[in-house]
This record gives C-alpha cells, sequence and structure tokens, in this order.
C-alpha cells in the first residue's frame, strides 16, 4: 500500500492519486457488448449456448436450470448455511419493506384532484455474476425487493460453472427467496436475453444487477433502446474508502480493505487518515495478512490501486471522499455518526470500527448493489423504489375547471401553443354554454 502525504502532492499527483483503476477501453468494450446483444438478437437461443461455451467454457443444453437441479443445490448446502441464507433474508426484507412509498393524493385548488400512484414492473430481469465467485447475497438483494414490490415476474440469470448449472449456493437462495425461473447464462449476452427475449429466455422491462465492464456496458446499451429495457445503475469493480483517525484498529482497517479488493482485480481500496503511525499500522497488517488469503493472486493485483493519503484533519479527508464518491464509505473514527452530516456522497457509510462492510454485503438490512466509479454522485443504493414506476393521475371538476382554465390558457399562449390553448378554451367555451 502506497502511503502519499497529500499536502506534498501536486494538482497532477492527487489526481492520480484519486485515479479508479484502468477499466478496459470504454470504445471496444460498448462495441463487443454491442456485437454480442446483435447475436443474441439474430440466433436467440443457440447464440447464448455458442458465447456461453466461449466465454464460460460450459457446454449448456437447457438453458433453464430444471428443478432437479434446485434440489441437488438444496442437498448440497449444510444446514446451517441455509439458516444463514434465510437470516439475511430476513433482515434484507425487513428494511426494504419500510421503505415502501405511500401513495399521494391532495388537491392543489378546490376542483383540481392531483395523485401519485405507484406501479410494479411486471417482469424483472435479475442478473448474478458469476466470475471467480458465487454470489447468493445478490441474488437476496435483487430478489427480495422486487418481490416486495408486486413484481409478478422476476426472471433471473447467472453464469453456469464448467458442470453447467450455477452455482448450488446460489439455486438454494433463489429458491428461499421464491424464484424458480433461473437460466443458465451470464455475461453480455444474458442482458441482451433479458432486454429483447428468446425462444428460452422472457424478456422484461427492466434489468438489475451488478457485473462486469461488458454487463455494464450491455445494460447501457439495451437501456438506450426504446425496444431494449430500462436498467437499474451503474454497478461495476467494488471499491471501498476508509477514514480513519488514530483511534482505528489497524488490523480492523487492513481487514476491510482486503475485504473489498479481494473482489476484482480492478477494485480499488483507499485509506485516508492523518495519522502516519496508523497508516504504517495498517499497511504491515496487510503485508502479514495477504499470504494466508486463498484470493492472493487477485489480491496482489488490485492492491497496485490500493493507496493511503496522508491529510491534515478529517475535514480534509472527508472533503476528498465526497470528491471520489465512493460505492462504500467507512468512517472508523470517534464519534462516527458526528461526521455522518458532512457525508454527501457515497453508495453506502458504515459508522464506527464495529460496522465491517461485509455485513452490508451479506445481511445487515440495506441493498449491496451500489453505484461504483464515482457514480454515486448521480445514483444511490439499489432500494425498493427502484421496482416501482411511478404516474400522476389529474382530475379537474367543471369549477376547477373555470378556476384555473384561464392561467393554463395565458401560458399556452405565452409559449406560442395554439392547439394547447384551443383544448382548454373550448373546454372554457362550453363551460360558459357557448362555442369556441
Amino acid at each position: 500500500m502506497r502511503i502519499l502525504e497529500w499536502d506534498r502532492l501536486t494538482s497532477g499527483e492527487r489526481r492520480a492519486a484519486l485515479k479508479r483503476p484502468q477499466q478496459a477501453a470504454q470504445s471496444e468494450v460498448f462495441e463487443s457488448a454491442r456485437q454480442i446483444i446483435a447475436r443474441v438478437r439474430a440466433n436467440g437461443d443457440a447464440a447464448l449456448r455458442e458465447l456461453t461455451a466461449r466465454f464460460d467454457g460450459s457446454e449448456v443444453i437447457d438453458l433453464k436450470v430444471p428443478a432437479a437441479a434446485f434440489r441437488r443445490a438444496r442437498g448440497a448446502l449444510a444446514a446451517a448455511e441455509i439458516t444463514a441464507l434465510e437470516r439475511a433474508i430476513a433482515n434484507v426484507r425487513t428494511f426494504h419493506a419500510a421503505q415502501a412509498p405511500a401513495p399521494v393524493a391532495l388537491d392543489t385548488e378546490d376542483g383540481v384532484r392531483c395523485e401519485r400512484l405507484l406501479r410494479p414492473y411486471e417482469a424483472v430481469g435479475l442478473y448474478v455474476p458469476g466470475g471467480s465467485a458465487p454470489l447468493p447475497s445478490t441474488v437476496i438483494m435483487l430478489a427480495v425487493p422486487a418481490a416486495l414490490a408486486g413484481c409478478t415476474r422476476r426472471v433471473l440469470c447467472t453464469p453456469p460453472a464448467r458442470d453447467g448449472a450455477p452455482a448450488a449456493a446460489v439455486l438454494v437462495a433463489a429458491e428461499l427467496c421464491g424464484i424458480d425461473t433461473v437460466f443458465a447464462v451470464g455475461g453480455a449476452q444474458a442482458i441482451a436475453a433479458l432486454a429483447y427475449g428468446t425462444a428460452s429466455i422472457p424478456r422484461v422491462d427492466k434489468i438489475f444487477g451488478p457485473g462486469n465492464a461488458w454487463v455494464t456496458a450491455a445494460k447501457q446499451v439495451v437501456a438506450a433502446d426504446p425496444s431494449g429495457a430500462a436498467c437499474d445503475l451503474p454497478a461495476g469493480p467494488s471499491e471501498v474508502l476508509v477514514i480513519a483517525d488514530e483511534s482505528a484498529r489497524p488490523d480492523f482497517i487492513a481487514a476491510d480493505l482486503l475485504a473489498q479488493a479481494e473482489h476484482d482485480v480492478r477494485a480499488q481500496a483507499l485509506l485516508i487518515t492523518p495519522s502516519a503511525a496508523l497508516a504504517q499500522a495498517v499497511e504491515a497488517h496487510i503485508a502479514a495478512l495477504l499470504p494466508r488469503l486463498s484470493r492472493r493472486a487477485i489480491l496482489e493485483e488490485s492492491l497496485e490501486s490500493c493507496r493511503c493519503l496522508l491529510v491534515r484533519d478529517l475535514d480534509t479527508a472527508l472533503a476528498l471522499a465526497n470528491n471520489y464518491a465512493p460505492e462504500h464509505l467507512l468512517l472508523a473514527v470517534r464519534e462516527p455518526r458526528r461526521y455522518l452530516a458532512s457525508v454527501r456522497q457515497a453508495g453506502a457509510v458504515f459508522l464506527g470500527e464495529w460496522s465491517s462492510e461485509p455485513l452490508g454485503d451479506y445481511c445487515a438490512g440495506p441493498n449491496h448493489v451500489l453505484p461504483t466509479y464515482g457514480y454515486a454522485r448521480s445514483y444511490g443504493a439499489l432500494s425498493l423504489q427502484d421496482f416501482l414506476r411511478a404516474m400522476t393521475v389529474q382530475e379537474v371538476s367543471p369549477a376547477g375547471l373555470a378556476a384555473l382554465g384561464p392561467t393554463a390558457l395565458t401560458l399556452a399562449e405565452l409559449e406560442g401553443l395554439d392547439a394547447h390553448a384551443h383544448a382548454v378554451r373550448c373546454r372554457l367555451a362550453a363551460l360558459a354554454g357557448g362555442r369556441p
């Protein structure tokens, strides 16, 4: 972990210190995603099987996971593992159920009734990445709010292992969340199938879930196509930023940094602190812990982007954090809640040294699908409302039209929209008993 003194850096060095790991060239990624989407649209299931063999090394005959695979998956997990999944589901359900927005109905004026109603997306696609680790937690984070919102069709896609079946934990989590429609397909090809449909995979209205650069690009491509599908938010390689003072435990900080860095070679872990002694201690703990971790190869690459910035005070640290807009922000400081009001741009915030970030990944309750790569400036964590569409209703009585119509008429004329004006004028004339 490189330790850098912020006040001694030039403006260029400061930009470099907060730069995220270089992703694959965007133009190449988007072009590749477009080609994959075009192949799936043209050749459907055949393209999915071909691309699955190419990218996942798996020969899949039946894209839909059969009931027998769910039974085998249930038998492959220990009772304690199933209990852990059930507890996580319960906490995520409790937190998301509390987010249910209330409809709005009021009169803005006498005779002018306005409402805001919420309707669930009828068909949603839930994408659960596979990669180098199964992610049953992502199943929970997507399937639970989709069910609470009332989405009637929940279609889950996840990459298969080489034996052709998704990870057992992913299938059990899906089953526990009430999902029995799972397709063994991943990557940009899964996004294409969900957006446009194939003979096997039904088309959906909106796609949810994180993924690699190609998955993220594919989501953006189909979302920009009126005949495609809407998407949730840009969620790519994981990142964490820890703000710590001299009171923090360096072993805890090192563990939190490594926990996110092990996700992906393009993950990023940053520490900002006014304490040089803490920085050095954290560096020592990382070096001691790294050889004992099973994902050491990934960590050694992702830690190339791991940095510690030494700053003069916590106010500077918070300003840098808001500029960076991290996916995960940990406040390992005295009285952490005191600083919460200063946090403006972050996907998820963890207060105090006992709030380990993996608790949020798995089972605390909030959603772990979060904006990455600086998108926390404009997106928030996935929530129940993302699975709902809002529509407004307006009902105007004759008295309401008589009172408010002249205002609308004036504004229509101000904008030079004659047909708008006529639509109001003819009604006002009808009220007066004459003709427009």
